[in-house]
């Protein structure tokens, strides 16, 4: 071994550097992430903080609850719906260099059996698509899963176009914002059709082999495999959600590591190869009329447009990340359970915004209700004209499925009341003085509305 010759004023130098380095996440945020694991809220998660180009990084918990390895910048998760501003830099960069324009109608870019719907006379642009503007609903309504576990898995380009040939808007174009996984995987399917390339080839191409991001990817690789986070949802190991036909709405996996050289390059002022396409993304795209929301392509803002971020969450994940270009800070939030991680991205970017203190979690006891009474559930529930919740039944599973998006099976924890696994929320069917029943109530993010049983 050769001895090592370090003057000890390099070396004081380095151990200062690693100190102030490591300082940089507090002692309140690790706290708060060790609490948040503690309380079984999650699992583990990683933080990944870069600020003034020097990347920090803090993990706590394990891949899984029963014999996971501990975390680190190298682990694996599906960062689900941070996918979308991988798609909305592909498109800026296609706009840039003149091969399309974000006033292209969609129809522009699919073939002739796929037919796009219209509101007086108006059509879907790739803008409409980026913004969340484009009044397609959040989810086709032909997306019944054969495995309701990994649900888009098995969703087909035929019916994407056999939903869009049918579907009636109900409401105008690019006037409001209405969150669409659909047209955001639309986008990604467009851009494929485009450049002839599947859209993990494109996100190869352009992100992984340019900014060292080698394990940023719809497919796992058996590498990725061995470092990959399990999904959890109320303290229950889930499946992996293969996302391939609207891979570009959340399909993709990443690590820390990878998304803080995505955040250097989105924050970097020197020239790569997406630089113009990366800021051309973060610059204002749609406002409200009212003047209280705006956005940029794929990108939200926050704290008054200093923080610009997206979130992400599939089955058993829940992710951030965003930036601050005036403190050049860029942040990165990985966890694999459903519980939000978006209070530690925010507060890292901004101290003023407040971490959310965890409290104990019990895990829910799941319980055996006999067929007889499940059949009693089964009908359509609205809460409105334009929203409802339909629950269906195979055997002796519930499914739910609300106006707009994907059907979940639900879990009973009690005779009447049912729990979901893929995000903190339960359904409480209730009887009328007849002893039929006629009601569902929703409890999701401190809220209780109640629907009326219609058929």
């Amino acid at each position: 071994m050769k001895k090592c010759t370090f003057p000890f004023a390099l070396i004081i130098s380095f151990l200062f550097f690693s100190l102030e380095a490591r300082s940089q996440i507090s002692e309140a945020v690790k706290e708060n992430i060790q609490q948040k694991v503690a309380s079984g809220k999650n699992v583990g998660i990683v933080v990944g903080l870069l600020k003034d180009g020097q990347e920090i990084y803090f993990s706590y918990g394990k891949t899984a609850l029963n014999g996971g390895l501990e975390l680190d910048k190298n682990t694996v998760f599906e960062i689900g719906s941070i996918s979308k501003v991988f798609t909305t830099i592909l498109l800026a960069d296609q706009v840039l260099k003149g091969t399309m324009a974000l006033d292209d109608p969609v129809e522009k870019y699919l073939p002739e059996n796929a037919k796009i719907p219209e509101y007086n006379g108006k059509k879907i642009t790739l803008k409409n698509l980026a913004t969340h503007t484009s009044a397609l609903p959040g989810m086709p309504d032909n997306f019944k899963p054969a495995d309701p576990n990994n649900p888009f898995a098995d969703y087909s380009v035929a019916q994407l176009y056999s939903f869009l040939s049918a579907y009636e808007l109900k409401r105008a174009i690019g006037k409001n914002y209405e969150y669409s996984n659909l047209g955001m995987g639309l986008l990604g399917h467009i851009l494929e059709l485009h450049l002839g390339k599947t859209y993990e080839e494109l996100v190869i191409a352009n992100f992984a082999d340019s900014y060292d991001m080698a394990d940023t990817k719809r497919t796992l690789t058996p590498s990725m495999k061995e470092r990959l986070a399990k999904g959890h949802a109320y303290g229950q190991e889930v499946a992996n959600w293969d996302i391939i036909t609207l891979a570009g709405a959340g399909g993709l996996r990443s690590t820390a590591s990878d998304m803080l050289q995505f955040m250097r390059a989105n924050l970097n002022g020197k020239k790569s190869p997406l630089m113009a396409a990366m800021r051309y993304t973060h610059n204002p795209a749609f406002a409200s009329s009212d003047g209280t929301f705006q956005m940029g392509l794929g990108w939200h803002f926050a704290n008054s447009g200093s923080i610009v971020w997206h979130n992400g969450g599939t089955g058993g994940y829940k992710t951030f990340t965003g930036f601050h270009k005036e403190s050049n800070t860029g942040v990165v939030v990985l966890a694999n359970s459903i519980e939000s991680v978006d209070d530690i991205g925010l507060h890292l970017l901004d101290s003023s915004n407040k971490l959310v203190t965890p409290t104990k979690k019990e895990p829910i006891k799941e319980v055996e209700v006999a067929v007889e009474i499940l059949e009693t559930y089964i009908g359509t529930y609205a809460f409105s004209p334009d929203f409802a919740i339909e629950i269906t039944r195979d055997e002796k599973q519930l499914y739910a499925q609300a106006t707009g998006q994907q059907k979940f099976p639900i879990f009973a924890s009690a005779e009447n009341t049912f729990f979901l696994k893929v995000v903190e929320a339960n359904v409480v069917f209730e009887k009328d003085e007849e002893g039929m029943v006629n009601r569902l109530t929703l409890n999701q993010n401190g809220q209780s509305p109640k629907a009326k049983k219609v058929n």
